[in-house]
């Protein structure tokens, strides 16, 4: 195949940041994307409903004309039902963060107990809020994901009602839990379909393959690419494209974060290929994220050829460089103009 036109596709997990690093990498989403579900841990996080207003209005003033809609999430505290009514028609879901898991998640949840949070979570249920969770412990971080799926095992049961989104699974355990529970959901990264721990730190550190949760081995990577080609209603695509300014990324104390935002379709459109499976990425990027979250679809349609693209070393402005997965690698297929 040449030529291929994905209809509607949604990123449904993406970090736009704020600002002027906002301004540089909300249109690199908003011109091949349709919509995304935007992450809500800034600086403070967005934990009201002007907060979401507010930041909503930022991201649609940075991406000009685009046909791209920024579906917010409120950042999870225990919240009332009141509240919760109040804010609905603003969100798409709300974001459980463990405390000082990840980037700026200091104000997370410090113990996921089912009984201390119900109050929230039962008005969830109730007002069909979704629930995204990143899911890991602070244990042995190659441990921390597999040590959370039972958390997400006693949210499903105690909650079953609630839809719950298992947020960049990495492991062979959380394909298989997904599939367990009815009202469990998942999405999957595009580094995590390509990369394992020693492709960041197996020879010299690559620090622009640094992410969390980190990448996992061989059997894991296997487990997210199978389940992904396969189509599976219950997995989205949802990038985790998260930017952060190269200087910081290329440091001691090194920022976590892939960014992939520019090259997502192109790289994800081989992948299938490669593998036989053009028929089921139109689910992966589309039509199971709008069947999940009750999307309507957008009208527009992105076409991509089969041409050699080299992927820019950097992405630069308003005063900010960022350093895109495959910097100055060429991959096989490109945006059609």
């Amino acid at each position: 195949m040449e030529k291929i036109t994905l209809n509607s596709p949604f990123d449904m997990h993406i970090h736009l940041r704020d600002g002027d690093m906002l301004k540089l990498v909300a249109p690199l989403s908003s011109h091949t994307f349709c919509g995304g579900i935007i992450m809500p841990n800034l600086v403070p996080p967005l934990d009201t409903k002007e907060a979401v207003v507010a930041y909503k209005n930022r991201i649609l003033e940075a991406i000009g004309s685009d046909d791209f809609t920024p579906f917010m999430t409120l950042f999870f505290k225990p919240y009332t039902k009141e509240f919760l009514e109040d804010v609905k028609d603003e969100i798409s879901a709300i974001k459980l963060y463990p405390a000082g898991i990840t980037t700026n998640s200091e104000g997370g949840v410090s113990v996921i107990d089912t009984e201390a949070l119900a109050p929230t979570l039962n008005a969830m249920a109730e007002l069909n809020i979704p629930l995204c969770v990143h899911g890991e412990t602070n244990g042995f971080v190659m441990d921390r994901e597999k040590e959370f799926m039972s958390v997400y095992e006693a949210l499903a049961v105690a909650f079953p009602k609630l839809k719950i989104i298992m947020e960049h699974i990495t492991t062979k355990e959380a394909v298989e839990l997904v599939q367990k529970y009815d009202n469990l959901y998942a999405t999957i990264t595009l580094q995590h379909l390509f990369i394992t721990l020693d492709d960041v730190a197996g020879g010299m550190l690559k620090p622009h393959l640094f992410c969390k949760p980190i990448a996992k081995r061989p059997e894991d990577k296997e487990a997210l690419l199978n389940i992904a080609l396969s189509g599976h209603s219950k997995i989205m695509f949802g990038s985790d494209s998260a930017p952060h300014p190269k200087h910081k990324k290329e440091a001691c104390g090194c920022a976590a974060g892939v960014f992939t935002s520019p090259i997502a379709l192109q790289v994800l459109v081989e992948l299938f290929e490669t593998h036989g499976k053009l028929e089921n990425l139109e689910k992966f990027v589309s039509q199971n994220a709008i069947d999940i979250y009750k999307l309507t679809p957008s009208s527009k349609a992105i076409t991509l050829v089969k041409k050699d693209f080299v992927v820019p070393e950097a992405y630069e402005g308003f005063g900010e460089v960022v350093v895109p997965m495959y910097a100055g690698e060429t991959i096989k297929w490109s945006l059609e103009k």
